[in-house]
């Protein structure tokens, strides 16, 4: 195998594949990228047996063939190499060279037959959204995954595509978060939903670009794929039965309040400082009828107060929350202003946008039972 690449085409590639690659397995060949050398271009592969990871670079090959290298040390091989052609040859024993300029680096590579092959999606139902729609609705969602093992089918977002939208639901039992946009195509057959892992939709995140080219997502019997420009991403689906969501929010509530995201976020952070992992406590919130909002916290540390300005009557409603739940809320909302609604101190909260459609973002954080003197 011998072919030549432009430094920086080449190094990016590894880096997006070299991500899912396993840190460590029983399959030594997981913890390497896979390099194919095709006649007019070069594919790389990284794979964990549940995630992976393929992308396409053009390069001048002079002879086709392949090899896994470590992902570790190619990457940082080619990090160290001056901004040039990269010459990667390797023999039949598989020793690779690895050349750029007056650097060379002599290596020792893995036969690709100990590589194991990465699912193949080539038929399913498919739909298509824009890449720079999916990078931002992907953040909004993925903080209410699960990230404990006892119920593993929350450990992913569900996707549901029907008609000309995708909507995207997190849950992990105390909080819940929904998403919704427009496909690029409207779907004419029946509705269809699927649960992918967390960590494989964070990788989609990162190779998503700010831009409306589109993102192609096929759903295959065990698989879904994410085609993203020369890049596919292929992850096991979860199986199991998702949370039905929309029993669990609320049909109406008894307070309904609007305030500025900004003076959520300082009022939070404030009344936060005394909480800490060891010294855990809620935010005890008081929604006036004065047009107020009242956060306290206290812990062995001492007792923290701020006021934050609210539009609506809070009804003199008292409700605690986790700080992170609230914080991660209002950070993910994707407009200035937020409604908040409350049907009791029991019962959960949901949070909405001020927005022309404040259904596309839904969160529903369950409240802290307060004790007296927190």
């Amino acid at each position: 195998m011998r072919f030549s690449c432009e430094k920086a085409i080449l190094q990016n590639a590894v880096n997006i594949v070299g991500r899912v690659t396993a840190a460590k397995s029983t399959i030594p060949a997981l913890e390497g990228i896979l390099v194919e050398a095709g006649t007019n271009d070069v594919r790389l592969s990284g794979y964990n047996l549940d995630t992976g990871i393929m992308t396409t670079v053009e390069a001048d090959v002079a002879e086709t063939g392949d090899v896994v290298l470590s992902a570790r040390l190619f990457g940082d091989i080619l990090r160290q190499m001056p901004d040039d052609m990269v010459t990667v040859t390797c023999d039949s024993s598989f020793n690779v060279r690895i050349a750029c300029g007056d650097t060379v680096f002599d290596i020792l590579g893995t036969n690709a037959e100990d590589y194991p092959d990465l699912p193949n999606v080539t038929e399913g139902r498919s739909f298509t959204i824009a890449q720079k729609t999916l990078k931002v609705m992907i953040p909004q969602v993925i903080f209410c995954v699960a990230s404990l093992e006892t119920r593993p089918i929350q450990s992913g977002a569900l996707f549901e595509a029907e008609g000309d939208q995708l909507t995207m639901v997190a849950v992990d039992g105390f909080r819940l978060a929904l998403r919704r946009e427009k496909l690029a195509e409207t779907i004419e057959a029946a509705p269809f939903h699927f649960v992918v892992p967390g960590n494989a939709l964070s990788e989609v995140e990162k190779i998503c670009n700010d831009v409306d080219d589109p993102v192609v997502i096929t759903l295959g019997n065990s698989h879904c794929t994410f085609q993203v420009g020369n890049a596919c991403l292929v992850a096991r689906r979860l199986e199991g039965e998702f949370l039905d969501y929309r029993k669990t929010l609320p049909k109406s509530s008894a307070v309904s309040v609007i305030a500025t995201c900004e003076d959520l976020t300082r009022s939070i952070t404030r009344t936060s400082l005394i909480i800490n992992e060891r010294m855990k406590s809620p935010i005890r919130c008081r929604f006036g009828s004065d047009g107020s909002l009242t956060m306290t916290s206290r812990t062995a540390l001492g007792t923290a107060l701020d006021v934050c300005p609210i539009e609506g009557d809070g009804k003199d409603t008292e409700i605690g929350f986790n700080n992170k739940y609230l914080q991660d809320a209002i950070k993910a909302c994707p407009a200035e202003k937020v409604r908040i609604e409350l049907t009791g101190s029991t019962a959960p909260c949901m949070m909405l946008p001020v927005a022309e459609d404040p259904d596309n973002f839904i969160y529903m954080v369950l409240p802290v039972r307060l004790r007296a003197g927190e």
